[in-house]
């Protein structure tokens, strides 16, 4: 699932490449266990996973600190796997789910990807990108407008966030 199989911090990363979900509920709590796994290894806690036709062909979680790069999101990783997946970088039929609402640069992606549905947990007041600060993708100028579904499992996605932050915290007193 992740792209540094070489990593030991990897091994205890939830399966759920091909497994089947009958809705976003079921999908979020797969990212939400991705997100848990990214907190365990001191990533920030976000999980993505990309279904098509009921299953998951693409599951990451945020790798900035693992793979130090800035662009490791967990949506722009899962995204990238879909295509992968497919052979095919239009993503118009999938859906992706995940844990917190996506930043502009996700943002941007999912667009430039052509993602069918876009499900998100957690609003991110300071940086979300499709409702909350910005809303990118209901944008009338540009030419491609998912379907968005927000606040499913939000509660969860937001407790996630909020215990890592705190903990945090709190190492640094």
């Amino acid at each position: 699932m992740g792209s540094n199989p070489t990593s030991s911090a990897m091994d205890s990363e939830p399966q759920v490449l091909g497994v089947e979900v009958n809705d976003d509920r079921a999908a979020m709590q797969l990212a939400l266990a991705l997100a848990a796994h990214a907190a365990d290894i001191g990533e920030v806690p976000v999980g993505a996973v990309v279904v098509r036709n009921g299953v998951v062909i693409a599951a990451r979680f945020n790798e900035r600190e693992t793979l130090q790069d800035p662009t490791a999101h967990a949506e722009l990783l899962a995204l990238r796997d879909a295509a992968q997946a497919l052979g095919e970088w239009r993503l118009n039929d999938c859906t992706l789910v995940v844990t917190l609402e996506p930043c502009v640069m996700c943002a941007g992606a999912l667009m430039n990807a052509r993602i069918g549905t876009l499900v998100y947990g957690a609003a991110d007041l300071k940086g979300g990108a499709t409702a909350s600060l910005y809303n990118v993708t209901s944008d009338p100028r540009l030419n491609h407008a998912p379907i968005v579904r927000h606040g499913v499992c939000a509660d969860e996605s937001t407790a996630l966030l909020q215990a890592f932050f705190g903990a945090r915290r709190e190492g640094d007193r």
